[in-house]
């Protein structure tokens, strides 16, 4: 794509699509290469093997392996935190319960962490933001919907297509995460 903003490559990025599993692994590893190599140092080869294991330039991947907060799930005193901003950076998916003026209700798995494994926990109410003052990123919403969040913030509605993709790349990461990657964020978290 010549387009760095075209939908598609936005949707990739974000939700997920057919888009990704298109980028060569040499592509990937040239632009961490270029982006990270630097500022990762030693901890670079621990990087790269995610885009090995399969990772593909999804927003999971950048919260999962790019970001340090995996690392920090083995400290007791920033792991609560490190599964907070790892919770609520990745994309996840909810169904919309309720709706009240500027909020929306939604029912939503968070991750959970047992000490070895990143998981996705029960579905649980949450309330998240669709507007400030009526003014959001998406127009009416209904129970029932599937919608993307990204911290606070309801951002889309999903189309069963892309509620799909997001599922898909999302346990993809998880699982490169936690199985495939002999020096993964668990693994470094734990020593």
């Amino acid at each position: 794509m010549p387009d760095p903003l075209d939908r598609r490559v936005v949707e990739a990025y974000w939700v997920g699509n057919e888009l990704l599993d298109r980028v060569g692994v040499s592509h990937i590893g040239d632009s961490m290469e270029e982006r990270f190599r630097f500022r990762a140092g030693p901890r670079f080869t621990s990087l790269t093997e995610g885009v090995l294991a399969g990772g593909v330039p999804h927003h999971s991947f950048h919260v999962f392996c790019i970001y340090p907060w995996v690392g920090l799930l083995g400290d007791d005193r920033r792991a609560e935190q490190a599964l907070t901003v790892l919770d609520r950076c990745r994309i996840r998916w909810g169904r919309v319960k309720a709706l009240s003026g500027d909020q929306v209700v939604v029912e939503s798995s968070a991750l959970t962490w047992d000490g070895r494994r990143l998981e996705l926990g029960p579905p649980m109410a949450e309330t998240a933001v669709r507007s400030r003052d009526g003014v959001g990123m998406l127009g009416v919403l209904a129970v029932g919907d599937w919608v993307s969040l990204h911290w606070e913030w309801v951002c889309d509605r999903l189309s069963e297509r892309q509620l799909a993709s997001l599922r898909y790349y999302t346990r993809r990461q998880l699982s490169i995460v936690n199985d495939r990657v002999g020096q993964s964020g668990p693994a470094l978290a734990l020593g």
